[in-house]
């Protein structure tokens, strides 16, 4: 499922064709993704102009004249493109195209900036909803969403509070969309990786036993959250499987994983000389040297 900086990447891509624009026209071409589109789907979003298109965690959201903001979700196989007359944005050179089969553009926004947005997901497990401003923050897709970690609010001291009195590992608790919002497996097990944290230590040894004081891990790990993202972001997201830039392009940042899905090479920390290990961690992969991760 994409992870933060590949919904960041999206949102990027989006912005020109539509912040500021007008949907003319709004196409569901069925009545669902992973949950049935409401019955005034496309009559909430046909004539208004999207004033902004922010992100929250994995979401999208596109506000709306009317008040209204559009959420969405890209789920495991989401992915959009902007295509404008004929032409479709060209792939970079690093990168192959995406696949051709238009059986699956589901949602298509087309713009008064003479662009169309499509949205194609072969799986389904994406979803769009509707949602009134002034009920956002009861919204139950988001309501509960810890702090954005690139946020001004996210910081050792608020981890190490988060994670205090927490008897899960730390890597369980960074993928708790309550303690840190937007993070996945990915960027957890690169994060833990550059910060030298064992995936499999107690998050409570962020915080010091007596004050709950962050402690020199929980500013490590934050700084390395901070850097891992800002890099992958930078290089357009990590294509995995499915993931795609709105040009069709794949992310880049899979050529920089320094620990991630590299089991049985050496570590890449100089002078450590340990061996990437794989193991499963709540029906996850975790990716770790054991020899430099404490």
């Amino acid at each position: 499922m994409p992870e933060l900086p590949e919904v960041e990447t999206v949102r990027r891509g989006l912005q020109p064709a539509m912040e500021g624009s007008k949907i003319l026209k709004a196409e569901a071409r069925r009545k669902d993704l992973r949950f049935a589109f409401q019955k005034d789907f496309v009559a909430r979003l046909e004539g208004q102009t999207v004033t902004g298109l922010g992100r929250r965690a994995k979401y999208l959201l596109a506000d709306l004249a009317s008040g209204d903001v559009l959420l969405m979700h890209l789920g495991m196989s989401g992915s959009f493109r902007v295509v404008k007359g004929k032409e479709e944005n060209a792939p970079g050179k690093f990168h192959h195209p995406r696949g051709e089969d238009r059986a699956h553009d589901h949602v298509v926004f087309h713009m008064s900036s003479g662009a169309a947005v499509v949205f194609n997901d072969p799986r389904r497990f994406g979803y769009m909803k509707i949602i009134a401003r002034k009920d956002l923050d009861d919204e139950p897709l988001l309501r509960g969403l810890g702090p954005e970690p690139l946020g001004n609010e996210f910081d050792a001291a608020l981890l190490a509070q988060s994670c205090a009195n927490k008897k899960t590992s730390l890597k369980t608790a960074l993928l708790d969309q309550r303690v840190v919002a937007g993070l996945g497996n990915i960027y957890v097990c690169e994060a833990l990786f550059r910060a030298h944290l064992s995936p499999r230590r107690l998050a409570a040894t962020l915080a010091t036993k007596k004050t709950a004081e962050p402690t020199d891990h929980a500013q490590r790990l934050v700084n390395a959250i901070h850097t891992v993202l800002n890099q992958a972001i930078k290089a357009g997201g990590s294509s995995i499987s499915d993931h795609r830039l709105t040009s069709g392009e794949l992310g880049y940042f899979q050529h920089s994983f320094r620990v991630y899905d590299r089991e049985g090479e050496t570590c890449q920390t100089a002078s450590c000389g340990g061996i990437v290990r794989r193991f499963v961690q709540n029906g996850r992969s975790t990716f770790w040297c054991p020899k430099c991760q404490k």
